[in-house]
């Protein structure tokens, strides 16, 4: 008779095996879709398409950080980053009356 603790390993090990095939056949399947997008534009004669399909694939996966910069060129805060973008735009659209829109706190509103 196996002991409990092998037996959990068993069934870990299975488990992760059986998510690795499920996600290898999914990337199978998205590169087979992406593969005949590519053609389809190519016969179509869509050459922008195809010139941005082939270097978003050559390319892989590029991670975006989505961070914005106070004036000193240091990443800030939700609400730091939210008075930055309305002094921004009031700036750029000379809007009078801004300090008139209401700021919420949203860390007090999550918590």
């Amino acid at each position: 008779m196996q002991d409990p603790s092998q037996g959990n390993v068993d069934n870990l090990n299975s488990a992760r095996r059986e998510a690795s095939r499920h996600f290898r056949n999914e990337k199978r399947e998205y590169l087979a879709a992406k593969i005949e997008e590519l053609e389809t534009n190519s016969m179509i004669k869509n050459i922008r398409n195809f010139y941005r399909g082939i270097s978003d694939f050559k390319k892989g996966y590029q991670l975006r950080a989505n961070i914005v910069k106070d004036e000193k060129g240091f990443g800030c805060r939700f609400t730091q980053c939210l008075a930055r973008w309305r002094n921004h735009f009031s700036q750029r659209f000379d809007i009078h009356g801004v300090n008139d829109v209401r700021q919420t706190d949203y860390t007090q509103q999550n918590h």
